[in-house]
């Protein structure tokens, strides 16, 4: 009785959200695992709107075959799913369009991290929602906390394996409502044993890999903070008086030859968020550097930092300038900045002479300015 009270309210508090809309609105549920009820929470959510006469369709939901899933299936209208052939195999996927023409006020869309056959408008689900929202279509969505970009190299580190589909900060961080869908480790291992999250006969492997005690409760601890910033990135949009020492932007500093890069810049993504500040990517190119230059592997790395940078939500600012710690200094000061994320070197005798340099020329130029210095180590796996 109390979770479904709970649930009533969730579907009210969205449904308010929705009358004031001025674009369509986006509510995520969270999760540390597969099974801990996201699909179920998002389909019970579902009826509650239909009962307050709601348009709601469901646009892609994967029940997974389990049974109280596919009976919450009953009662909810769906688009048709759209039918890709690819390597000589049909498949279905949402229909981006038919969810576009048929413009429901509200539209349910399971695993926000898929990846689209190829065929698809989009790669990625999340684009797909993008759109949605873009249209003006209200959008409740499920995702697991492992799918988060930013925290990828964290989760990789407790699992040990390697997440190959993730969802851009941005995502999270444009959400209207993130709801924790939580279960203690023991209820979670339950539903495995009792077949409800996967078929008994992988019951077995589950527990020697993913679902050990130890590496979910890690999971559920970073869904638990996760949804704790989310909160925290909410008051600073809606209570500006309750801002909490609010940064007018932050700025992290990249190099060409730094495959440890991709850590700085998830790590500098989630100080933006915390801080709820603009952020800058700023990668100096010295005369070494010209394309012309630079060694093709540095180049390959530099690009796709660039990529994730844009991905996580800042902008990208390319410079020329043979002395590096000036050109940050300008740019730093230009926008205002209070924090330079820097990495720390790999260990070497080059990258100590020439990041140590930096450091030393960096503190030269900020002087008594009122902005700080972040040294991340670049040791952890990425």
């Amino acid at each position: 009785m109390e979770s479904e009270i709970s649930i009533s309210k969730s579907a009210a508090s969205f449904l308010e959200m929705i009358k004031a809309s001025q674009r369509g609105k986006l509510k995520i549920y969270l999760g540390l695992a597969a099974g801990v009820g996201k699909t179920y929470r998002m389909l019970m959510e579902g009826h509650e709107l239909v009962k307050d006469n709601i348009d709601v369709f469901i646009g892609f939901v994967e029940t997974h075959g389990r049974k109280e899933t596919v009976k919450l299936l009953e009662g909810l209208p769906s688009i048709r799913r759209e039918q890709i052939f690819y390597k000589g195999k049909q498949l279905d996927e949402m229909d981006l369009d038919a969810i576009l023409v048929q413009k429901p006020q509200v539209v349910l869309v399971d695993e926000l991290a898929h990846t689209n056959v190829p065929g698809s408008r989009n790669e990625k689900r999340w684009q797909d929602v993008l759109e949605i929202i873009n249209n003006n279509i209200n959008v409740i969505t499920t995702v697991n906390i492992q799918h988060i970009e930013s925290i990828r190299s964290e989760v990789e580190k407790i699992t040990g394996i390697e997440i190959k589909e993730r969802v851009p900060d941005k995502i999270i961080q444009m959400a209207d409502e993130v709801v924790n869908i939580d279960l203690t480790i023991e209820e979670l291992i339950d539903r495995l044993n009792e077949g409800k999250i996967y078929d008994k006969s992988k019951v077995s492997t589950a527990l020697q890999n993913f679902f050990q005690k130890d590496k979910l409760l890690q999971l559920r601890d970073l869904a638990l903070k996760e949804v704790s910033r989310q909160v925290g990135r909410k008051i600073v949009r809606e209570i500006p008086s309750l801002q909490r020492g609010k940064m007018n932007s932050l700025i992290t500093c990249i190099s060409s030859n730094s495959k440890p890069a991709a850590k700085l810049i998830r790590r500098s993504s989630r100080l933006a968020s915390f801080y709820d500040s603009k952020w800058y990517v700023v990668y100096v190119q010295t005369p070494k550097e010209s394309p012309s230059s630079i060694n093709p592997k540095d180049q390959r790395y530099l690009s796709n930092n660039f990529k994730l940078a844009a991905e996580l939500g800042a902008e990208v600012i390319e410079l020329k300038n043979k002395d590096r710690a000036k050109a940050i200094y300008d740019i730093a000061s230009e926008k205002e900045a209070g924090l330079i994320v820097i990495g720390a070197p790999v260990i070497s005798w080059k990258n100590k002479i020439i990041y140590g340099n930096l450091f030393k020329d960096l503190t030269k130029y900020i002087g008594n300015l009122d902005i700080d210095i972040l040294i991340i180590s670049s040791h952890e796996k990425n």
